[in-house]
């Protein structure tokens, strides 16, 4: 760490030591010097974009308006429409519908639906414990179906996973299943798609799945079901007899950027498809990703929810302008790993001036690295920051991206705002109701 501090400082002081009144775009942007040597350490073609939201002043402008791959820095776009369009406390539901009617004793005569709703927990207590902490269980989900008073089904359980469209991945395998994504996409999945709770085999019929581990569940709770499960579409008019609802929004995209989840970005971006959209499916959720961050005044190409897809696009600018409009969202805040603490950001910038002073959302794939996020400055003020580097050595990249943000966190910029202040973007609608690096998952 001590030889990245004697290489960076000097380009720092003499980025801050600029005479203030000078003109130019060193005056404009007194740490582009800093970006741009920092950002040619990374190799490949690159670009970076600092602005301090405390001021609206642009601190450093390198190649920020160049379209890259932006890697998992995309799950940005995917987490943020979630939280504005659901709003952080939503939740979303698996519940337990019926065709037929209920006795006296307690027998239902007649059909039960597991309808998903999109809900990436849903499972077992103990897969759900391991994997994230909490989670929408499907013992919790039986006992209620046993609170409604039943205690025997004459017929069976359908698994319902209609709420989303059946693709298995996402573009970057041609909707195919994809095991970078993790499992198998669905509106129904249980445990995320995989068979054994070790990870050792996914399911090949995650609805159905899904239904029979609501069957063992029920009978466990001592509830007798004649048959075995099956799948199908809930019927219109089907009465709803119990329910269990996942996470709040806020928990999901916490849960999403912390450890760079691909499979909750997929399921996030078709969930807000299925809501806000046409549908439930990888395109339609890009619609409404695209609609919403619209209003920011930012138009990246986006094709999936994760940013393992290389067809994604877009620029440090646009990044940055999206994060500064989000900069009061105390779920986005929440949900970003800290550098030296935790999630993607645990093991980097650890015992520097960043640590708990920057959190940010990290990006990889082959050849392609970025970090974009937040950092307070020494004297207070809030920046706001992206780099995006394409054709590198991601280890290098990365060690670059990390000096950048250190030195970041070490500046003062100056308190008084620029005469003509950066124009703010539209605020965004409220919930609606060199060398080629190992190939890695976009985190």
């Amino acid at each position: 760490m001590k030889r990245v501090r004697r290489s960076v400082l000097p380009l720092l002081l003499l980025a801050l030591l600029a005479p203030a009144a000078s003109a130019g775009p060193a005056a404009a942007a007194p740490l582009d010097r800093l970006v741009a040597s920092g950002l040619a350490r990374a190799g490949g073609v690159s670009g970076g974009y600092v602005l301090d939201t405390t001021t609206g002043r642009t601190l450093a402008a390198v190649r920020a308006d160049t379209p890259r791959i932006p890697a998992s820095v995309n799950k940005l776009y995917t987490t943020s429409t979630a939280l504005l369009r659901f709003g952080p406390d939503a939740t979303l539901t698996t519940g337990v519908l019926g065709v037929g009617t209920l006795d006296d004793a307690g027998t239902w005569h007649g059909d039960l639906y597991l309808r998903g709703g999109g809900d990436p927990t849903f499972g077992t207590a103990s897969f759900d414990r391991l994997a994230y902490g909490l989670g929408t269980t499907v013992a919790a989900l039986a006992a209620r179906v046993r609170a409604a008073g039943i205690v025997r089904v004459t017929g069976r359980v359908y698994g319902d996973e209609s709420f989303l469209d059946q693709l298995r991945g996402g573009p970057a395998s041609g909707y195919a299943l994809d095991l970078d994504v993790g499992g198998p996409l669905g509106g129904l999945l249980f445990n995320r798609g995989l068979a054994r709770e070790d990870g050792s085999a996914l399911q090949r019929r995650p609805a159905k799945f899904a239904a029979q581990q609501l069957t063992l569940e029920l009978r466990r709770d001592g509830t007798r079901v004649s048959r075995n499960a099956a799948t199908g579409a809930t019927p219109a008019g089907a009465q709803q007899l119990a329910a269990v609802d996942s996470p709040t929004v806020a928990t999901l995209v916490r849960l999403t950027l912390v450890p760079s989840d691909n499979l909750f970005a997929e399921m996030l971006v078709k969930d807000v498809g299925a809501r806000f959209g046409s549908a439930g499916s990888t395109a339609a959720g890009v619609a409404v990703v695209k609609r919403t961050i619209r209003r920011f005044g930012i138009h990246p190409r986006i094709a999936d929810g994760s940013g393992l897809s290389r067809a994604d696009r877009t620029s440090p600018r646009q990044v940055v302008l999206l994060l500064s409009a989000l900069r009061a969202n105390a779920s986005l805040r929440a949900a970003l790993p800290v550098a030296g603490r935790s999630g993607t950001l645990a093991a980097r910038m650890r015992r520097t001036t960043a640590q708990d002073r920057c959190q940010a959302k990290t990006g990889t794939l082959s050849n392609v690295s970025a970090l974009a996020g937040y950092c307070t400055t020494r004297n207070g003020h809030l920046l706001a920051f992206a780099f995006i580097e394409n054709l590198v050595y991601t280890p290098t990249a990365k060690a670059a991206e990390d000096r950048l943000t250190v030195a970041l966190a070490r500046t003062r910029p100056a308190d008084a705002p620029l005469t003509t202040p950066v124009a703010q973007p539209t605020p965004a609608p409220g919930p609606a109701g060199g060398g080629a690096a190992p190939a890695s998952t976009g985190r």
